[in-house]
């Protein structure tokens, strides 16, 4: 006897993709943070110069100088990691200091001189990123994490 059929329904193939690496917290370590990334996401097929991977370059650079400037902890490195989920790219940048956390998503910010070089940083994410947000990390720290759709 033959168990009886089921129907058989077509589903895309889920496409998980991660990196995810250490750097120190310094200035060189932001920069390397973001080349690899996008070394990494030209691998994947989001090629250099693309949109998607300009984009991308800008919010891992903001993401890992904030980590290095606001939340650097002496002899403590900071995390990225760079997931390729479907068509959505989400970059994720960790630091363990917990105690200073940047605005959420639509949280209301000071007003800046119009001539300050600084401050206007999750203000760029806030633009670019189609979501974004600030986790708790544990143990200790904080994790900001921006998501892009990327073109089909």
């Amino acid at each position: 006897m033959t168990p009886p059929s089921t129907p058989t329904t077509r589903r895309a193939p889920v496409t998980v993709r991660v990196f995810t690496q250490r750097f120190s917290s310094t200035p060189r370590g932001a920069r390397l943070a973001r080349r690899l990334a996008l070394h990494q996401l030209d691998t994947w097929g989001v090629p250099y110069g693309s949109e998607a991977s300009d984009t991308a370059a800008l919010l891992v650079a903001e993401l890992a100088a904030n980590a290095v400037t606001h939340g650097r902890v002496p002899g403590r490195d900071f995390e990225v990691a760079v997931k390729l989920l479907g068509r959505t790219l989400r970059i994720e940048v960790s630091d363990t200091r917990g105690e200073e956390r940047p605005p959420g998503p639509g949280a209301p910010r000071p007003a800046l001189p119009p001539l300050a070089e600084t401050g206007r940083g999750m203000l760029l994410v806030e633009a670019l990123a189609d979501r974004w947000d600030v986790l708790d990390r544990v143990p200790v720290g904080k994790t900001v994490v921006a998501e892009l759709d990327l073109p089909r």
